[in-house]
């Protein structure tokens, strides 16, 4: 049978019932039959069944005690019960605790291939929904804040301890650190994460066009309205807004934006007289000192109270290189992918230059400094000459001849270069996690599976060097 099919798993003490329907159901699935509640669990117990379909009367066993067990397995099937027509009502009951449907007997084949087709459609949407959700949580959740320095920690457990709450939030830093990564991770740990989150880019609209993006606007509210919009905060309701460059907002939207996050929560749609409320969490972003705004009259200090209710400040690269390495790894590897190349390395040099360098643009600076020398590279690893100019000039021009910057980087060892700088942090993440591979795979940014296969190439490698060792005294 093809493995890939999915697997039926049929319950009937009628041996011609159960022999019809799988030979009914046997080109298109993997299936299973058993007799009884006994071998039912045998088969769920040694198989990932994807559907059970069970008659209510097993005997002197009741169907219903299957499914009740079925249902609470790790991987529960999708459950159908066949019955008779005068135990509807049981068959009712049945999907009230967790079953998919029902059909009668005596069989309509027909009808039984359509609902188990249906039912497996079911089942494998809502896998491709969790997939969907689990791909957003891994693009947007804490673990794409990748570091482990002291200084990134601190942030996210702030974000751990805020996110639950109501509280609006003020992420302030320099452009390029993650602010918006922050915002996504903060929504997406929070109770509202079921509901929308919603970006506005204050600083790409004039004021007119912003204060229609935010609040909306009515049929005929200036030129070019030809038609009622939603705004975002009509769109983000129940859920949360994020207002990026929020300082560029003008004083007139500043007093609406007020009073839709103050507790009357109730704006109007530009042109129009009915007020609107939206239940709204809101977290700004900025990367200019908002106080020295509010002193110099150009930003109000009570909406500033309003969205300084928890202040995060996302610190420059140029403040935790140490966590240079771990970033350089992750966008190695999507850069490769992106541009069909085999998974390069960076030369010492290379990954000297990277850490050497301030990084003015931060992260989002690094991201493509890699890109580019994934593109540049004409062999297995990127060197200097492949990196941005601006990285390889401050490299030239920051260490003298002969000092690496593995070294000015208090490392004693060999230079430095990205399998060693990779084996280190391996062992620091096993070291903080007492070993535990899971934790320790998620604190780097990678599959527990590749953990585990790097640890043996590890381990590999240092029993090669200690057989070559104990060799060179033999002889």
């Amino acid at each position: 049978m093809d493995s890939m099919q999915p697997t039926i798993l049929i319950v009937d003490d009628e041996k011609h019932t159960r022999d019809g329907l799988r030979r009914l159901l046997e080109n298109e699935y993997d299936v299973y039959v058993a007799a009884d509640i006994a071998g039912a669990i045998d088969v769920l117990e040694r198989e990932q069944i994807d559907l059970l379909l069970t008659d209510l009367r097993l005997g002197n066993e009741d169907g219903m005690t299957l499914i009740d067990r079925a249902l609470k397995m790790p991987h529960p099937p999708i459950c159908i019960m066949m019955t008779a027509y005068g135990s509807v009502d049981i068959a009712v009951e049945a999907m009230k605790r967790g079953a998919y449907d029902f059909v009668t007997k005596p069989l309509n084949l027909d009808k039984v291939e359509m609902l188990i087709a249906r039912a497996l459609q079911s089942r494998k949407l809502e896998q491709e929904n969790r997939t969907l959700r689990q791909q957003v949580d891994e693009r947007y959740g804490l673990e794409n804040i990748i570091g482990e320095s002291a200084v990134l920690r601190e942030v996210l457990d702030t974000i751990r301890q805020v996110a639950p709450s109501s509280a609006n939030v003020l992420l302030g830093g320099e452009s390029g650190t993650g602010k918006e990564l922050a915002a996504h991770a903060i929504h997406n740990l929070s109770r509202r994460n079921k509901a929308k989150f919603v970006i506005v880019h204050c600083a790409a609209l004039s004021p007119t066009l912003l204060e229609s993006e935010l609040f909306g606007h009515e049929k005929g509210a200036f030129t070019g309205a030809h038609e009622r919009r939603i705004g975002r905060f009509e769109q983000a309701n129940g859920g949360t807004i994020f207002l990026d460059e929020v300082a560029e907002i003008s004083p007139s939207t500043q007093v609406k934006l007020l009073r839709v996050i103050s507790e009357e929560r109730a704006f109007e749609r530009v042109g129009g007289n009915q007020t609107l409320r939206a239940d709204v969490r809101l977290i700004a972003a900025t990367n200019k000192n908002l106080e020295t705004l509010v002193r110099e009259g150009k930003f109000r200090d009570d909406l500033f109270f309003r969205l300084n209710v928890v202040r995060i400040t996302m610190p420059p690269l140029r403040e935790r290189k140490e966590d240079v390495p771990l970033l350089v790894r992750r966008f190695l590897r999507h850069f490769c992918k992106a541009n069909n190349k085999p998974l390069v390395d960076l030369t010492a040099d290379a990954m000297d230059a990277l850490l050497t360098y301030n990084w003015p643009g931060n992260v989002r600076e690094l991201r493509t400094a890699i890109e580019h020398g994934v593109v540049m590279a004409t062999g297995p690893k990127i060197t200097v000459r492949d990196l941005p100019t601006a990285v390889r000039q401050a490299a030239g021009a920051s260490l003298p001849r002969g000092i690496s910057a593995a070294k000015a980087f208090g490392e004693k060892a060999s230079p430095l270069d990205l399998h060693e700088t990779e084996k280190k942090l391996i062992m620091q993440a096993l070291a903080t996690t007492s070993g535990n591979v899971t934790a320790a795979a998620k604190k780097l940014g990678i599959s527990r599976r590749t953990l585990h296969r790097k640890i043996n190439e590890m381990n590999a490698a240092k029993s090669d060097s200690d057989a070559a060792t104990a060799n060179e005294q033999k002889q």
